[in-house]
C-alpha cells in the first residue's frame, strides 16, 4: 500500500511536472514558437477538461447503479461537435471578434454590453460551479481516504480543506499569469492537454487490467456482463432525452468549457479536427466504464462505492502501481477543470461585479495617473480563493455523501439556464436585454428552488419543506410543482426551469424595444458569418489622446499601451506617438481593454473620458438601414404571397378549363358517332330501296342516289376534318408556300363558304383597298381558316340581319379581324372554343367542333397566332400573319 506521505510527494512531483510544461510552453511563445502550440490535437485534448473527476470515477459509479445511462453524458458535447458548423462556428468568430473573455462577456456584450447583465450570469455561473468544485474536491479526498485507510468525518473534512487549498494556491499561481483574459494561456492549454492524456491512460490502463488480467479476456468480460444484473439493456427515454440535452447545453455554457472553446480557440481548423476527435476521445474513455463496474461489483465487498472501482479494484489485486496511476488520472482530471474554471470564473467576476464597483467609487480618479492592474490581478485572485472557499463550503455543508453523478448534473443544469439567451442571442435578432434579463432570473429561481436547495437536504431546509411544500401548500413541493408528482427530480427541474426560462426570454423579448446599441450588437453577432467588424458606438469626442494614454495604462500597461496608440498613430498616418481619438481609434481601444476588464467595463470607462456614450451618425444609419431591410424582406414575402396567390387562381382556371374540356370530350364522343352513323344509316337504307325496291321510277331512283351521294360527301368531309387535325398536331404537313394575294384568298373562302347558303343571307362587308397585301405562305392552308370562319359567323350569327366585317390592319404584320354582328361566344366559353372538342354554339348547325382547333394549328404552322377577341359587340376573331417568310417553312 503506498503512503500517505509517498502519495503527497508523488502529486507535488506531477504538479512540478505541469508547471514544466506550462513554464516551456509560455517561453515557447514568447520567443514566437507557438505554431505548435496552436496545432488542432492540443486544442481537441484542452476540451478533456469536460471529463472531470465525475467522468473518471463518476461514470463508473453511475453504471454501476444506472447500467448504460452513463453514456448519456458522453453523447450530448458528441452532438454538439459534430454538428459545429452552426453553433460552435457562430460562438468562436464571435469570440474574436468581439474579443469576448467569458461567457457572461458574451452575454453582456450581445444584450448592448449590459453590465447588469454581466453580473447575473456571473453570479449564476458561480453558484452553479459551487457543485462542481465540490465534487472534485470530494473525488480528490475519497481517493486519498482510500490510499490513507483512514475513516470519520473529521479527517475527511480536513483532507477536504487543505485539498481546497492546494488548488486554490496552485490556481492562483498558475492562472493569473497574464490580465488580457482574451490573451491565449498557452501553458495553460497545453498542461491541460498532458492531463488529458495521463487521465485517458489512467482510465485505460485499468480498463485493460480489469478484461484482460482479470476477466481473462473480452470474450469473457462479455459473458461476465450478461451474466450480471447491468447486462440488460434498459433506456429510460425521457431520462436519456433529458441527459444528452442536458449535457449538450452545459458543454456549451459551461464557463470552463467557453474558455478553452471559444476563447482559447484560433482558427476553425481546430474545430474541424475536434468535431471527430474528441467525439473519438469521449468514445476511449467510456470503452471500459461498463467492464470495470461489473467486475468491482463481483470481487469487492457488498457496499463498496462504486465511485470508486477505478482505484479499490487494483488496489483489491495488489496492483499499487496502477492504482497509483489511477489516483493521478482522478487527480489530474480534478485540478485541470478547478484551474481552468477558477480563471474563467475569476475573470468574470473581476470584470462585472469588482470593476464596476470599483469604477464607481473612484469616478472622478480614472484618467489619473495610476495602474488598475494590480486591482484586477487582486481581485481575481481573490476571486480564486473565493470560489474554492464556496466549492468547499458545499461539500462541508452537503455532507460529501452524495454520488458524484448526482452532484455534477445539479451543476450542469444551474449553469443550463444560460442557453435561451446565448442561442437566442446568437441567432436571433429581436432578442433583448430585458428578455435575457427574465429568463435568467425565472430560471435561476426555478432551480434554486427545486434542485440546488434540495441537494443541501435537512442541512438548509426543515423536513416539512420536503413534506407538505413550504407554509404547507403542497403544489408548491420542490420536486412535485403544481401538484405533478412522479416525475424523475432532474427532469422535473429541466422542464419547469427551461420552459419557463424561454417562454419568459420569448416574451419580455417581443414586449420590449432594444436600445440602438442592442440592436446594433444584435445584427454584429446574428450576422456574424458575413465578416462584419464590430459596432461603432462611439462618435467624434471631445476626448484626449493623452487621458485616453493614461487610462490604457493603468489597464494594458506601460508597454503594450505605448505599443498599441504607437501602431494606430502609425496606421493613421501621423508623425507623433498618439493617434487622434477618432471613433474607429475609440472602437479599437474598447476591445483591445474589453480582453482584460470585459465589454461593459471597457464601454463605461471609455465613456467616463469621452464624456458620454454616444450612438453615431452611422450607427443610426445602420440601424435605419436594418429597418429598411427589414421592410424590403417583409415587400419581399407579401409580392411572393401575391404571386402564389396569383398562381392558385391560375391553377384554379386552368382546372375549370380542363373540366369543361372533359365535358365537351364526353359530348364530342356522342357527337361524332352520332355524325357518323348519321350518314351511314341514311347510304345503307337508300342503298337497300335501290337494291331490294321493284317499281321504282327513275325519278325516285335518282333522287335516292343524290341522297347516298351527299352523304357520302359529308362523311368523307368529317374523317378528312380528323386526319386533318391529326396530321396538323403531330407536325406532319407539308406547306406548299407561294406567292399570293391576300384579297384573292379572302374572295376564294367568302366563295366557298357562301356557296350553299341557307338564304339566310349574310352579308360581308371588305375593305379591298386594304387587302392589297402579298403573302408568301400556303394559300390553300390560309384559305382553309378563312373559309372556317365565315362558315361560323353563317351558321351561328344569331342577329336578323346577319352581317360579317373583314377589318385588314397592316404594321409589323398582318392583322385579319373577322367581327359579326350576333351575340357572340359566352364568356365562360371563349377560352376553350380553340380546344379540338369545343363547340361554339350549341344550336343546331352540324359540323364536329374541329374547325377552330384545325384553324389554330394552321395559323400555328404558318408562323401566326389567331384568338378571339373579346368586349366586341359580337363574335370577333383576328388572325396574325408574318408579312416575312412564314415560320413553318421547313
Amino acid at each position: 500500500m503506498t503512503t500517505l506521505n509517498a502519495l503527497a510527494a508523488i502529486s507535488i512531483l506531477y504538479v512540478l511536472f505541469l508547471f514544466a510544461v506550462a513554464f516551456f510552453a509560455e517561453r515557447a511563445s514568447r520567443r514566437g514558437r507557438a505554431n505548435w502550440l496552436r496545432a488542432p490535437i492540443v486544442y481537441t485534448l484542452s476540451l478533456s477538461i469536460y471529463c472531470t473527476a465525475w467522468t473518471f470515477y463518476g461514470a463508473v459509479g453511475s453504471a454501476a447503479r444506472n447500467g448504460f445511462e452513463y453514456l448519456t453524458i458522453y453523447l450530448g458535447p458528441s452532438l454538439v461537435l459534430i454538428g459545429w458548423w452552426w453553433v460552435l462556428r457562430k460562438l468562436v468568430r464571435i469570440g474574436r471578434v468581439q474579443r469576448i473573455t467569458s461567457i457572461a462577456d458574451l452575454i453582456s456584450s450581445r444584450y448592448g454590453k449590459s453590465n447588469l447583465l454581466g453580473v447575473g450570469v456571473t453570479l449564476l455561473a458561480v453558484i452553479g460551479t459551487t457543485p462542481y468544485i465540490a465534487l472534485q474536491l470530494q473525488s480528490v479526498t475519497l481517493s486519498v481516504e482510500v490510499f490513507s485507510q483512514a475513516s470519520g468525518g473529521e479527517q475527511e473534512q480536513t483532507t477536504a480543506f487543505w485539498v481546497a487549498v492546494g488548488l486554490a494556491v496552485f490556481t492562483v499561481i498558475f492562472g493569473t499569469r497574464n490580465l488580457d483574459a482574451n490573451e491565449r494561456h498557452h501553458g495553460v492549454v497545453m498542461a491541460i492537454a498532458v492531463e488529458a492524456i495521463v487521465k485517458l491512460a489512467a482510465l485505460m490502463a485499468v480498463g485493460i487490467f480489469v478484461v484482460w488480467g482479470i476477466s481473462g479476456g473480452v470474450s469473457d468480460t462479455l459473458e461476465r456482463i450478461d451474466a450480471s444484473s447491468l447486462g440488460h439493456w434498459e433506456v429510460n427515454g425521457g431520462r436519456w432525452a433529458g441527459l444528452m440535452f442536458l449535457s449538450a447545453a452545459a458543454f456549451l455554457c459551461l464557463p470552463r468549457m467557453f474558455q478553452v472553446m471559444v476563447v482559447e480557440n484560433d482558427n476553425d481548423q481546430q474545430l474541424r479536427m475536434a468535431a471527430w476527435a474528441f467525439p473519438l476521445y469521449l468514445m476511449l474513455m467510456s470503452l471500459f466504464i461498463l467492464p470495470i463496474a461489473v467486475v468491482g461489483l463481483d470481487v469487492l465487498p457488498a457496499g463498496s462505492n462504486p465511485d470508486l472501482f477505478v482505484l479499490t479494484v487494483p488496489l483489491e489485486y495488489g496492483q499499487n502501481a496502477l492504482a497509483l496511476l489511477s489516483f493521478l488520472g482522478g487527480f489530474s482530471s480534478a485540478t485541470s477543470m478547478v484551474i481552468v474554471a477558477a480563471i474563467a470564473l475569476s475573470t468574470m467576476v473581476s470584470n462585472h461585479i469588482v470593476m464596476p464597483i470599483w469604477l464607481r467609487v473612484n469616478e472622478n480618479v480614472v484618467s489619473v495617473s495610476g495602474d488598475v492592474r494590480n486591482v484586477v490581478l487582486l481581485s481575481r485572485r481573490l476571486s480564486i480563493g473565493g470560489v474554492l472557499a464556496l466549492g468547499y463550503l458545499y461539500y462541508a455543508q452537503s455532507g460529501g455523501g452524495a454520488a458524484l453523478s448526482e452532484i455534477g448534473l445539479v451543476a450542469f443544469m444551474g449553469i443550463a439556464q444560460v442557453l435561451p439567451a446565448m442561442l437566442g442571442g446568437i441567432f436571433w435578432r429581436g432578442a433583448t436585454r430585458f428578455g435575457a434579463l427574465a429568463g435568467l432570473t425565472v430560471g435561476f429561481s426555478i432551480w434554486v428552488y427545486t434542485l440546488y436547495l434540495p441537494s443541501f437536504g435537512a442541512a438548509i431546509l426543515p423536513e416539512s419543506f420536503f413534506d407538505g411544500g413550504p407554509f404547507g401548500l403542497i403544489w408548491l413541493h420542490p420536486q412535485a410543482l403544481f401538484g405533478i408528482s412522479g416525475i424523475d427530480p432532474l427532469l422535473h427541474t429541466m422542464i419547469w426551469s427551461l420552459t419557463f426560462n424561454t417562454v419568459a426570454f420569448f416574451v419580455a423579448s417581443l414586449s420590449s424595444f432594444p436600445s440602438p446599441l442592442e440592436r446594433l450588437q444584435g445584427a454584429q453577432f446574428v450576422n456574424i458569418q458575413q465578416g462584419t467588424g464590430g459596432a461603432r458606438s462611439w462618435s467624434q469626442g471631445s476626448a484626449e489622446a493623452e487621458d485616453l494614454m493614461v487610462m490604457a495604462q493603468r489597464i494594458l500597461g506601460s508597454a503594450d499601451a505605448q505599443r498599441l496608440f504607437l501602431r494606430e498613430a502609425r496606421r493613421q498616418g501621423s508623425d507623433t506617438h498618439l493617434p487622434a481619438p477618432t471613433a474607429e481609434f475609440l472602437q479599437i481601444l474598447e476591445r483591445e481593454l474589453s480582453g482584460s476588464v470585459g465589454a461593459a467595463t471597457a464601454h463605461a470607462m471609455v465613456g467616463q473620458i469621452v464624456g458620454g456614450m454616444s450612438i453615431s451618425v452611422e450607427d443610426l444609419m445602420a440601424v435605419a438601414d436594418e429597418t429598411a431591410q427589414m421592410m424590403e424582406y417583409s415587400a419581399t414575402l407579401e409580392a411572393q404571397s401575391q404571386e402564389l396567390s396569383r398562381t392558385a387562381a391560375q391553377l384554379r382556371a386552368a382546372n375549370d378549363k380542363l373540366t369543361r374540356l372533359s365535358v365537351q370530350k364526353d359530348a364530342f364522343l356522342s357527337q361524332i358517332s352520332h355524325e357518323l352513323r348519321t350518314p351511314m344509316t341514311s347510304i345503307r337504307a337508300f342503298s337497300e330501296i335501290l337494291r331490294d325496291g321493284e317499281g321504282i321510277t327513275a325519278e325516285e331512283q335518282s333522287k335516292y342516289a343524290s341522297i347516298i351521294h351527299d352523304e357520302a360527301i359529308r362523311l368523307t368531309r368529317l374523317l378528312d376534318d380528323l386526319l386533318d387535325l391529326s396530321v396538323l398536331e403531330n407536325g406532319q404537313v407539308s406547306l406548299n408556300l407561294g406567292e399570293g394575294m391576300l384579297s384573292d384568298v379572302l374572295d376564294r373562302a367568302e366563295a366557298a363558304a357562301l356557296a350553299h347558303d341557307d338564304k339566310r343571307g349574310l352579308q360581308i362587308k371588305r375593305d379591298r383597298e386594304s387587302e392589297q397585301v402579298w403573302l408568301n405562305t400556303d394559300t390553300e392552308r390560309l384559305s382553309q381558316v378563312f373559309i372556317n370562319l365565315i362558315s361560323n359567323a353563317r351558321k351561328y350569327c344569331d342577329a336578323e340581319s346577319p352581317a360579317l366585317a373583314i377589318v385588314v390592319t397592316k404594321g409589323e404584320a398582318l392583322t385579319v379581324d373577322f367581327i359579326d354582328n350576333g351575340s357572340g361566344v359566352a364568356p365562360e366559353a371563349q377560352d376553350v372554343i380553340f380546344e379540338k372538342f369545343a363547340r361554339v354554339s350549341d344550336q343546331k348547325a352540324g359540323g364536329a367542333g374541329l374547325g377552330l382547333a384545325i384553324s389554330r394549328q394552321i395559323v400555328t404552322r404558318l408562323g401566326g397566332e389567331i384568338s378571339y377577341l373579346s368586349g366586341q359587340s359580337g363574335a370577333a376573331f383576328r388572325v396574325i400573319l408574318p408579312l416575312e417568310k412564314a415560320l413553318a417553312a421547313q
